[in-house]
């Protein structure tokens, strides 16, 4: 049975960057992390350190626990992801929508490091298309393209796109205030590699779009 990592291991998993997997620590944490394929050294330079699928998983488990106090008040309903010092696209419908100057920056960031993390896990180092990670993740990748883009996430004060998940496997739904907002939405899901179509729900009759990676 596969040990554990070590608390000190478990501080730089939980540390890595959120998209690409980046890792930040000495030669011998990354070398004792590469040891139990946890990471990988990326063969060109500056050779970083990356997570593995394995390295992604025990991150995505969540970090070690939090003292009492602070877990609560990370549990706070509403509280914004920036509070958390994690980096999350906005899907839309926030209550508390992260509005700091930064945050272009951040997006921005966010999205060239999801185009290296395609560039590095697609089999041919497409960037055009969804990589193995946006499968796992399909309402955080849809948004990231979409607020990378310059779209506007529905909060409080204003409409926009809502990102939601689906029954279906691979796909997402994406709601607008209008058919205008839907049409520039499916341009940009198109141009990141998305497969994308417009429905209507036969309730409502609301106009949605269901999106889903391309694969070829």
């Amino acid at each position: 049975m596969t040990r554990p990592p070590t608390a000190a291991q478990r501080r730089v998993i939980d540390a890595a960057d959120p998209v690409t997997g980046r890792l930040r620590g000495t030669e011998a944490q990354m070398a004792a992390l590469v040891r139990r394929g946890l990471a990988f050294r990326h063969p060109r330079p500056p050779h970083d350190h990356f997570l593995t699928p394995a390295g992604h998983r025990i991150r995505e488990a969540g970090p070690e626990p939090l003292p009492v106090s602070e877990a609560v008040s990370k549990a706070v309903p509403g509280a914004p992801e920036a509070d958390t010092g994690v980096f999350a696209a906005r899907v839309g419908g926030e209550e508390r929508p992260d509005t700091r100057p930064s945050r272009a920056r951040e997006v921005h960031s966010a999205w060239q490091g999801l185009l290296e993390l395609r560039r590095m896990t697609n089999p041919d180092g497409a960037v055009d298309r969804p990589c193995g990670w946006e499968r796992t993740h399909l309402v955080r990748a849809a948004a990231l393209a979409l607020e990378a883009a310059g779209h506007r996430p529905a909060d409080p004060e204003a409409d926009g796109y809502r990102v939601r998940a689906t029954p279906q496997p691979e796909a997402v739904a994406v709601h607008g205030p209008d058919d205008g907002t839907l049409r520039a939405c499916a341009a940009t899901l198109d141009k990141a590699g998305w497969q994308v179509g417009e429905h209507t729900d036969p309730r409502t009759r609301a106009r949605y779009l269901l999106a889903s990676p391309r694969r070829v």
